[in-house]
C-alpha cells in the first residue's frame, strides 16, 4: 500500500493518505492541511463548500497517528487556509486537534497562509533540520529537503491523483488537507525544482504508485 524512497540519510515511507513516515525517528509529516479553507472563502465571498473538510482532514490525519505510532509530527505550512481560521476554529475540531497533539513533539512550520504562530501549542519553526533532513514549505534550498506548498498532482487513465514528487536531492509532499486543489507536475514550477529522474507517487485510494515524473508534451513545428 505504502512507497518506500530514500532521501539523503533517511528511510522514508510515502503513504496513501498523503502522508510521510520517517519510522527510525518515530515521524509523520504532512503539508497542507489548510484547515478552515471552506470557513475563509465564506467569510470572503467565495465559492461555499462544504464545512466539514477540516473533520475530514482531521479524522485521516487521526488513522495515519494510530496506524504508524508516530511520537513527532511535522505540519509542513499552511496548516490553516489565514490566521483568522485557526483563531476561528470549530471548538469540538480544536479539542479534537489538542488532543492528537498531547504526547507529541507537534512542529508548525510556516507557510505563506499562516506565517505566524497561533495559540494551540507545539512548536513554531520557520524551517527544521533534523538528522540531515530540511523540511520547509517551500522547496529549493540547500541539502535534503522535504517540501509542500505546491500541491503536486499528476494523471493516471485519464484521471487527476494528488502526488508526492520525489528524486534525489528532494520531496514535495502533496496537499493532506480537503478541497486543496492541486498543480500539475508538468507546471514549470514543478519541472525546475525537479531532477530529471524524479518519480510521482500516486497516491490512490488504497495504495500508492510510482511512475516517472510527467513531463510537457513536446510541440513538434
Amino acid at each position: 500500500m505504502s512507497y518506500d524512497l530514500t532521501l539523503g540519510p533517511a528511510r522514508l515511507t510515502a503513504l496513501p493518505s498523503g502522508a510521510l513516515h520517517w519510522a527510525a525517528e518515530r515521524l509523520l509529516c504532512v503539508s497542507d492541511l489548510h484547515f478552515g479553507k471552506s470557513e475563509r472563502l465564506a467569510r470572503r465571498g467565495g465559492a461555499l463548500l462544504p464545512p466539514y473538510e477540516t473533520r475530514a482532514t482531521l479524522l485521516r490525519l487521526e488513522g495515519d497517528l494510530e496506524a504508524t505510532g508516530a511520537r513527532v509530527v511535522v505540519c509542513l505550512g499552511d496548516s490553516f487556509d489565514d490566521l483568522a481560521a485557526a483563531e476561528g476554529m470549530d471548538a469540538d475540531d480544536r479539542l479534537w486537534l489538542i488532543r492528537l497533539m498531547a504526547g507529541r513533539d507537534w512542529i508548525w512550520i510556516e507557510g505563506n497562509h499562516d506565517a505566524g504562530p497561533t495559540d494551540l501549542g507545539g512548536t513554531h519553526l520557520a524551517e527544521l533540520n533534523r538528522d540531515g533532513l530540511a523540511f520547509r514549505h517551500i522547496g529549493g534550498g540547500p541539502g535534503h529537503e522535504i517540501s509542500g506548498h505546491y500541491h503536486p498532482k499528476a494523471r493516471l487513465a485519464g484521471k487527476a491523483w494528488r502526488a508526492f514528487l520525489c528524486d534525489d536531492t528532494r520531496a514535495i509532499l502533496p496537499a493532506y488537507g480537503t478541497f486543496t486543489g492541486g498543480l500539475w507536475a508538468e507546471d514549470a514550477a514543478l519541472q525546475a525544482l525537479m531532477g530529471p529522474d524524479a518519480r510521482a507517487i500516486l497516491t490512490l485510494p488504497d495504495k500508492c504508485l510510482a511512475i516517472p515524473m510527467p513531463r510537457p508534451a513536446v510541440r513538434r513545428p
